[in-house]
């Protein structure tokens, strides 16, 4: 245990002459830095995507899992009469919390969008409509059913499952396309810092072998490597978490109105989560750099 801190201590400080060899300016600095702060980024937009898609389809759940219509279309006076008969079927039904009509003026505001605030009601064929909201332990949505067909047979009774599921569908694939588009940018997170690792061991290549030469063991000059990659792909990621999360808090808000959009922003302890991205980029260069300087280090004679 006693060794481990000790290697830990000494990849933290460095080794001032080994890391010489290092280029400390240039092309595969810039380059390793912009990759890690770039994929950084993306992947706080990713992550926030894929959060802001699950929120969403535990809203849509939970709201409209125990929400239901009854639907009733029919002449004014016979609609007077089926929504009595309705609502005397809703206070006799077992696991109902509420039940509401929907009033003329709130019909009116969900037409809106598509006819304008100054629309007639009285011109259109709009069907009364009454809310139910169940308990959690819900109720025999088949037997008040058959009970609505007995006793109101103009209302039609729609549990909002059918259209419910294609959307909480839809936002849980999101969710999960989510969480690929962030796998394939810790990839190829990966593929740049190799790369740019590479292109830092190629140029230095004479230095490396004069290194061996004079007795460096291979151990020692990947460690050189590796210190500096990874703390530039920490430095870059730390870069990249800072711009993401500064954008997020810049996204306008919904003002109240479900939006998804507007929502990516997370929220409570969701703003902890990109934390671990850092983390992670600079786990992927230390892995990233060290195979490639000792691959090419096993491939020297």
């Amino acid at each position: 245990m006693k060794g481990i801190f000790e290697n830990i201590l000494i990849f933290l400080i460095g080794d001032a002459q080994a890391e010489r060899m290092v280029p400390p300016t240039g092309f595969t600095v810039r380059l390793t830095v912009f990759a890690a702060a770039a994929m950084a980024f993306l992947a706080t937009m990713a992550l926030a995507f894929s959060m802001a898609t699950g929120r969403l389809a535990d809203k849509w759940t939970s709201e409209l899992s125990r929400s239901s219509t009854i639907r009733i279309a029919s002449s004014t006076q016979q609609a007077i009469a089926q929504r009595d008969a309705v609502l005397g079927v809703l206070a006799t039904t077992p696991g109902v919390e509420s039940y509401r009509v929907i009033d003329t003026e709130e019909q009116r505001q969900l037409l809106a969008p598509w006819f304008g605030q100054e629309i007639d009601l009285e011109l259109l064929p709009v069907p009364t409509l009454i809310e139910i909201v169940e308990r959690p332990g819900g109720f025999d949505a088949e037997n008040l059913q058959f009970r609505l067909a007995a006793e109101a047979p103009a209302a039609v009774f729609d549990t909002h499952r059918r259209w419910r599921a294609p959307l909480v569908n839809a936002a849980n694939r999101l969710k999960i396309l989510g969480w690929v588009a962030l796998a394939l940018i810790i990839a190829s997170l990966a593929v740049m810092v190799t790369l740019a690792a590479q292109s830092a061991l190629a140029a230095n290549h004479q230095v490396i072998s004069v290194m061996r030469l004079i007795g460096a063991r291979d151990g020692y000059i990947a460690q050189a490597f590796v210190r500096r990659f990874t703390i530039r792909g920490l430095i870059g990621a730390v870069i990249g978490v800072c711009l993401g999360l500064l954008a997020l808090a810049l996204m306008p808000s919904a003002g109240g109105v479900a939006g998804f959009l507007t929502g990516l922003a997370p929220t409570g302890w969701g703003w902890l989560f990109p934390v671990w991205i850092p983390i992670v980029t600079g786990i992927i260069a230390f892995l990233a750099t060290r195979r490639a300087a000792n691959r090419l280090l096993r491939s020297l004679p």
